[in-house]
């Protein structure tokens, strides 16, 4: 009686307890967007739910990833094989099609991929990196819920 009364107590809860920090490790992240970068998809100060377990990432899904110690949140712009055409006086971007007055051009390679903010205006993104490509070992989750 008093051993079921004890399992009740603390076995439950820190068996839940348990459970939620393997989910938040492996399964899910919650992040947190302090800029206008993704507006208007994602508006400032906003929370956001991650999965961690993707499958094959495609343009246009947005991702968590780590760049230079930082999370950051953009979308999938190009993938890899996709050719990217910049104009650098503008920060003007196309994707698999041709800009004319392109001052850049470059092919995504193998295991990474090009992102792009959704408020262009705003997002320091793939356009003004030095290396422009995220590697997929650094995507650390697919936007679940905004």
């Amino acid at each position: 009686m008093k051993l079921k009364k004890i399992i009740r107590k603390w076995v439950a809860p820190v068996l839940s307890g348990l459970f939620l920090l393997l989910c938040m490790k492996f399964v899910l992240m919650i992040g947190y967007v302090p800029t206008t970068s993704m507006e208007p998809t994602i508006s400032k100060g906003s929370y956001i739910l991650g999965l961690r377990i993707h499958g094959e990432l495609q343009c246009g899904d947005i991702v968590i990833f780590r760049l230079d110690g930082r999370n950051l949140v953009k979308r999938i712009a190009a993938v890899p094989g996709d050719i990217i055409y910049v104009d650098e006086t503008t920060f003007t971007v196309r994707v698999n099609s041709i800009l004319e007055g392109a001052t850049k051009i470059i092919e995504v390679p193998e295991g990474h991929f090009y992102m792009l903010g959704d408020n262009p205006a705003e997002s320091l993104d793939s356009r003004y990196w030095d290396n422009p490509f995220v590697h997929e070992d650094d995507i650390l989750a697919r936007l679940l819920i905004q």
